[in-house]
């Protein structure tokens, strides 16, 4: 199983609709609150290539995106043999 990280924050629907996707698919993954660490915020932003909102998600330290990204992912057969390693 790849290592796949998750940037969230408690109240946002996306981080939500993601981590659900996550685990529908059976992928364990590590998730950082950006709102209880704020200090690893900016290096969600460094990694992420800019990006400030959350979710995003790295998947063996792959940018894959945010929620809508994941989804896309999903909706084109293109996730799961990301999930497989």
């Amino acid at each position: 199983m790849p290592r796949i990280e998750i940037y969230t924050s408690p109240t946002c629907g996306y981080c939500h609709a993601a981590k659900r996707l996550l685990r529908a698919k059976g992928a364990a993954f590590e998730e950082v609150d950006v709102v209880r660490h704020p200090e690893r915020r900016a290096e969600m932003v460094a990694r992420a290539g800019g990006r400030r909102t959350v979710p995003q998600i790295f998947i063996d330290g792959r940018h894959v995106g945010g929620s809508d990204d994941l989804h896309d992912l999903d909706a084109r057969g293109r996730l799961d043999p990301l999930l497989a390693g």
